[in-house]
């Protein structure tokens, strides 16, 4: 009799580790891992669903196209490039969003973020398809780059300035990552993992049951294979953003190196020894905008005592890289030390 029960145990037991080992195989085959193109970048989504995977790419395709044809400047048709013409001054919800969100970091910075600055980044070739100009009159050019320039009265846009124009590249590709993931909020999807460009937003598990694993890359320049990373971090439910200046300058012909994050207040590159900035935040958007911040803030104590600022504020955690001689040296939270 006893051997009766331990048998029937043992065979039990069996029957679930084996129903347990079918049901995770089942889990980890549901996900799909979707590569795709948008915002001129890469995008792949990985993501627990019985959703087909052409419904899927059609998703990402459609909030692309959305997106595009708000906020690109690169698309002489788009909202924004049409508000930047001064042929309408009507907001949609996109650049209102933005609007209203990049106040918040231009207060924060004292000014240093600022989404007016497309006068200036076009003069030194990081907007439109143009070739920079090797000696733009900057003084020229400041006179309508500036917040204070423009305000939300309604649905529309009013600027003080009509030559004053808006860029929300610092924050488009984290505001799409954004969108695609409230979509699949929407589908009722718990496990997925957005990235556009390496602007990242993720939820519930990997298909191993682990939260997602993210490479914060080495910043040096000519890293853009993502050949040396220098930090390894897992996050769930949350979004991870990176700005660097270590792949985006151009050299003028007269051989100096304009890196493409600008003083709003100098019209010239932002002088720091800063080289990347990673930010942990709630939602895309947030944490692309803020590690654009923190690279334009210059002063190695003031990036530093606002990234403190923003941990203790909003919850939100940093990981900074500086040069220093040689090499560099990180300054990062508590929990990614």
């Amino acid at each position: 009799m006893l051997k009766r029960i331990i048998t029937s145990l043992l065979m039990s037991a069996m029957l679930s580790v084996a129903t347990l080992l079918c049901s995770c195989q089942s889990s980890v085959s549901r996900y799909k891992t979707i590569d795709s193109f948008a915002l001129g970048t890469f995008v792949q989504m990985t993501c627990l669903t019985d959703t087909p995977t052409a419904e899927l790419t059609r998703i990402i395709a459609e909030i692309d196209q959305e997106a595009k044809a708000s906020m690109s400047i690169f698309d002489e048709s788009s909202l924004i490039s049409r508000i930047n013409r001064n042929e309408t001054d009507s907001l949609d919800r996109h650049i209102r969003f933005n609007i209203e969100l990049s106040a918040k970091y231009h207060e924060l910075s004292n000014g240093a973020y600022d989404v007016t600055v497309k006068p200036l980044t076009s003069a030194w070739g990081f907007a439109e398809k143009s070739n920079a100009t090797e000696n733009p009159n900057i003084d020229s050019l400041l006179e309508f780059v500036g917040f204070d320039k423009i305000a939300i009265a309604g649905d529309r846009l009013v600027k003080s300035d009509s030559r004053t124009q808006l860029d929300f590249n610092s924050i488009a590709k984290g505001y799409v990552v954004d969108l695609v993931a409230e979509r699949l909020d929407e589908m009722g999807i718990e496990s997925y993992m957005v990235n556009i460009g390496g602007e990242i937003r993720c939820k519930g598990s990997n298909p191993r049951g682990n939260d997602w694993t993210i490479g914060i890359e080495t910043p040096y320049e000519g890293n853009f294979e993502q050949e040396s990373i220098e930090k390894i971090i897992a996050i769930s439910d949350s979004a991870v953003a990176t700005s660097g200046n270590y792949r985006r300058f151009h050299i003028t012909e007269s051989g100096d190196k304009v890196a493409h994050t600008i003083n709003p207040k100098t019209g010239y590159s932002v002088i720091s020894n800063l080289l990347s900035a990673t930010v942990i935040a709630p939602t895309c958007a947030e944490a692309d905008a803020a590690a654009t911040m923190f690279m334009a803030m210059g002063s190695e104590s003031e990036t530093l005592e606002l990234a403190k600022y923003c941990e203790r504020e909003y919850g939100w955690r940093y990981y900074l890289i500086y040069a220093e001689g040689e090499g560099y040296h990180i300054e990062a939270s508590q929990s990614l030390k």
